[in-house]
């Protein structure tokens, strides 16, 4: 028996599904406390964020100056002064640990993305990678203490290094991923037009993964920013300028370490001043991250 179709049916008069949401369905319930549970977890997480920034600008905006930005740290009884040269050590220190990092991270990534991904070499650098993610900090000092420190005394050298061995794994595995995302069909393409291994990284996938690679070290720069038990191991303090590179030198973090336990309302007060610069280089270094890494409409 065969059923006949009605053609002269309207389309108006079919049945519609129906499209607009209902308040209380069990869908839109969920989603609504879903969405209620996220902001609360975010405005709780950020609080602890926002009173820490709203402490050091209350406490240290109002000492930071010129003066504060560019005069020595001032003896105990002491008023004014400041920590420019902590400033500068604090920069110069982060710029060897980049200049040691980046190279060999850069290397090492080419290696465990491009030339051997899943040789046993590749796999036990990238096991030691991820395991020095979690590597204490205070270790990377003791370790620099006992090669150089030890040898040729307490220097920004000796501090950049340490701060190299703690930026070196992030800079290792963000490389790696960003060579990863190149498309296959752009590195098949240049080894079809007979392009050598060596040429398709440094023309293909190096240009390509530049923007994944910048992210990495920014935020490899920004953590070692902040560091300061591997400097007390290997750069020190010092209340001068740095002049050489194998001499102690002054750091943000140290100076605030040692300020902040001092009796004394002036070094207190610079010690939360060199606070809110540190914090905002920090930013700079993460903003720079998250500008470099925008995926490109």
């Amino acid at each position: 028996m065969m059923m006949s179709i009605d053609l002269t049916t309207s389309p108006d008069a079919m049945p519609r599904p129906r499209l607009e949401r209902q308040a209380f369905e069990l869908r839109a319930l969920t989603s609504g406390l879903l969405t209620l549970l996220t902001w609360t977890i975010a405005i709780l997480g950020s609080i602890p964020l926002f009173s820490v920034i709203f402490m050091l600008v209350s406490e240290g905006g109002a000492r930071l100056d010129w003066q504060a930005l560019t005069a020595l740290p001032p003896a105990g009884f002491e008023l004014g002064g400041g920590f420019g040269n902590a400033i500068v050590g604090t920069l110069v220190m982060v710029g060897i640990a980049t200049a040691i990092s980046v190279p060999f991270g850069l290397l090492a990534a080419i290696y465990l993305a491009v030339l051997g991904p899943h040789s046993q070499v590749a796999n036990v650098a990238r096991f030691v990678a991820k395991t020095l993610t979690g590597f204490p900090s205070i270790l990377a000092g003791v370790f620099v203490y006992g090669v150089l420190v030890i040898s040729f005394g307490y220097s920004a050298l000796a501090g950049g290094v340490a701060l190299a061995v703690l930026m070196l794994p992030t800079v290792i595995l963000a490389a790696e991923e960003a060579m990863k995302q190149v498309p296959t069909r752009m590195t098949d393409a240049a080894y079809g037009m007979g392009c050598t291994r060596s040429q398709v990284i440094w023309k293909v996938v190096l240009p390509t993964g530049v923007p994944g690679i910048l992210t990495g070290v920014m935020l490899a720069v920004a953590g070692a920013a902040g560091e300061s038990a591997p400097l007390l191991f290997t750069a020190l303090f010092s209340n001068y300028y740095l002049s050489e590179l194998m001499e102690p030198t002054a750091s943000l973090s140290i100076l605030i370490y040692n300020f902040s336990a001092m009796p004394f309302q002036n070094q207190i007060e610079l010690a939360w001043a060199a606070s809110l610069v540190l914090v905002l280089i920090v930013l700079v270094f993460n903003i720079l991250a998250r500008v470099i890494g925008r995926p490109k409409v």
